[in-house]
Formats: C-alpha cells, structure tokens, sequence
C-alpha cells in the first residue's frame, strides 16, 4: 500500500459541506484530496427538494437551528451568508427561485450545483477519490494518516463531513460519530429529523383512507408551531408542518393541529349555520375542506352528521375544537429510512464554532450534518453545510 505524504488537508465526505470545504481550501493554495466511499458525487444534492435541490432559504438565521449550543452556529452563518452562495449560483448562471418561505430551488435540476462544486473543485486543484473506502486515521505527530481502500494519505488537517444517519440508501453511516469518540469527544444523541409520523393502529386505520389528502394546517409541539400543508399517507401522516414539527417531537407525545389556520372556523360555521340551517354539518365542512377528508374525520372525532340547525352551541363548539386542536399521539416516525435530517451529532462544546476544529487537537474538523447542527425544512441544512465548509476552508 502506497503512502502518499503530499496533502495538506484529507476531506472525508464529498457532500456539500465536504466539497465546499475543499473548494475554500484549494483556492488558499493547500493540496486537498476528497475521499468518499459512494459511487456517485452528491447523491443527496441530487435528490433533495424532489430533484431541483432546495439549496439554500434567503430568510436564513440562527433560529432555524436546532442545538444544544444554539449559539454556535451564529459565526459560521454571519461570515459566509445564504447571500455568498446565491453570488456563486448567480455566477454560474443556474436559474433558480423562491417556492415558498425563501425556499431557493434549481429552475430545471439539482444537477447543476453538483457540477457547480466539481467545477470549483476542478479550479482549485482539489482531487476527489470517490468509491474509496475509508478504514482508520490516526494521529501522528502534527498530523494525520488516513487509511483508505485506494492507499494511505498524510496530511496536516483531516475533516470530517460525512453527514448523518438519514437516507442510508446513498451510504449514511456512523462513521463520523465513531471517529469523534475515538478523539474523546462526546455525541449528542442521534436520531431522525425532518421525518413523516407513523400511526398507532386505531389511527391508521381511518386516517390511511385519506392518503394522498394534503390541506393546511399549524402543528404545534413543545411550545413550538409551524404553520404549512400536512399530507395524509398510507403510512401515517407527512407534508412540511409534520416534518418540521417532527424534529421538535419526543416519543410518547402528542401534537396538536388546527385544520383551518387561516380561517375562523367558529365564525364560519356560525354563519354557515344562520344561512344553510337545512344542510348537513358535513356539507358545510366540505365547503372548507376536501370532502374524503370530511366524510373521515367526522365518525373519527366522534361527530354526527346532521342538520347545522340541530347543532346547540355546545356540540357546534366540539366540532370547532376537534379540527383546530385535534391532538393525536404517533406511533413514532418513519426513521432514518426517510428522514431528511440527523439531530444530534457531535457535540459543538469540543468544536470552535469560527473555525470547526477541534478545541483538544488541532488540524481535527467537523462540518455540516455531522455536527450537534440541524435546520428546519426549507434549505437551512444546505446553508450549514456551506457556512461551516466554508470557515473550515479559510484555516485547514
């Protein structure tokens, strides 16, 4: 096996924090080689924000992150902006816009930020090793010795970018945590984020009916709402409001949702009740809501369907209450299999949070999904994967 002595810096991770890291660095000059275990470069840029890649939120701020320490994002996201990276997306001409909420997506694919970074990376003088197993590293001296299935590599600075444990099928692995704790350092317990819920059976079986239903709705769970679509599937329930809530969730807890968000649902079934007194609770509903919907929900929550003219002030009042503050306890989430995000990680008490290293070993780095780090839905994970690439890249 050769022993390669030439870098200055080993890249584990050719994810969008990995690359970009490597890019900041190429262009100070230093020797980079990337080394990642996948067959094929970026996978989860390619399939994020269904192809088109949700690549970074104009509305980008420390409250979007989700951290023991919710300060340590703060310098990493003020030196290297959502606004830095539009430049660089502007300059090579990728057509892009807002969806919703400062979601910035690829006009046409996400193809295009991946051939962005390999371009930059071309520039820079970075060489990638893809297919290439990484196997140990061990600190020697005032550097490291990476091993790996296509040779040893000695380098002044290792960084570790491989990500969390969300998405297995494009090579998740642990592998970041367990070189943490081989250095001593402690991880924030890991689990999935940004994740549909699963039902317990009594649930799933009048609400999987409704797959394929999405409406607005506010999900709200320890002191935290988001008000987006929540999708009824198959399997339980999804659409943004319920990842993002998702993340906030503990096992065993109930979320609380308001099926009419934007509407006051006692006023218009006050009216509704003084206009149409003939018609059916259900019809009036249906004026409001998706009628498949209607038709569930109501023997669900344990309403009858007759006449609005019948409805006293009491039960009009338990039909209010059961689609504004219909509380529901998961099974659980569908795990990493699905899950956009790892919460958790690294912890950021043995990282500088202006530079990512490690505070007990110099030339050691941790960026993006790896760390104690983790973003709403909506672009703010890709945005941390540049910021924290890039302040590691002015230093490695």
């Amino acid at each position: 096996m050769s022993l390669i002595t030439d870098y200055d810096v080993v890249v584990l991770g050719a994810g969008a924090a990995g690359l970009f890291c490597a890019i900041e660095a190429g262009k100070r000059g230093r020797k980079v080689v990337v080394i990642d275990h996948a067959k094929r470069l970026g996978g989860k840029i390619l399939m994020s924000g269904g192809g088109r890649c949700n690549f970074t939120n104009m509305y980008t701020s420390p409250e979007n992150y989700i951290s023991e320490n919710p300060h340590f994002c703060k310098s990493a996201l003020s030196r290297y902006t959502q606004w830095d990276f539009i430049d660089l997306v502007c300059q090579y001409k990728i057509p892009y816009h807002e969806k919703t909420l400062g979601q910035l997506f690829c006009d046409d694919t996400a193809k295009y930020i991946v051939d962005m970074l390999l371009a930059e990376c071309k520039k820079a003088g970075v060489i990638i090793l893809n297919r290439c197993d990484f196997n140990a590293v061990v600190k020697l001296g005032s550097g490291y010795q990476v091993d790996t299935a296509k040779g040893q590599f000695l380098a002044q600075s290792f960084v570790v970018a491989t990500g969390g444990l969300s998405m297995p099928k494009l090579g998740a692995t642990p592998v970041g945590y367990k070189i943490a704790e081989q250095f001593g350092m402690q991880i924030v317990p890991t689990r999935a984020g940004l994740v549909p819920f699963t039902l317990h059976e009594q649930d799933k079986e009048v609400l999987s009916t409704l797959s394929g239903v999405s409406v607005d709705a506010s999900a709200e769970c320890n002191n935290t709402h988001f008000n987006e679509n929540i999708l009824f599937t198959h399997r339980g329930l999804s659409g943004p409001a319920v990842l993002q809530i998702s993340s906030y969730w503990l096992p065993g807890q109930e979320v609380e949702f308001n099926l009419s968000p934007q509407v006051d649902l006692a006023d218009y079934l006050s009216q509704s009740q003084q206009k149409t007194p003939d018609a059916l609770v259900s019809t009036a509903l249906s004026n409001h809501y998706p009628k498949r919907m209607v038709q569930a929900l109501l023997p669900y929550f344990g309403i009858s369907n007759k006449p609005l003219k019948q409805f006293n002030l009491r039960e009009l009042q338990q039909v209010i209450d059961a689609f504004t503050q219909w509380r529901i306890k998961p099974n659980g989430t569908e795990g990493y299999r699905t899950a956009e995000v790892t919460l958790g990680g690294v912890d950021t008490k043995y990282l500088s949070s202006k530079t990512m290293e490690s505070t007990q070993h110099k030339g050691l780095y941790f960026i993006g999904e790896v760390i104690d780090v983790t973003g709403w839905l909506g672009g703010y994970n890709f945005q941390w994967a540049w910021s924290s690439g890039w302040v590691a890249g002015q230093v490695v």
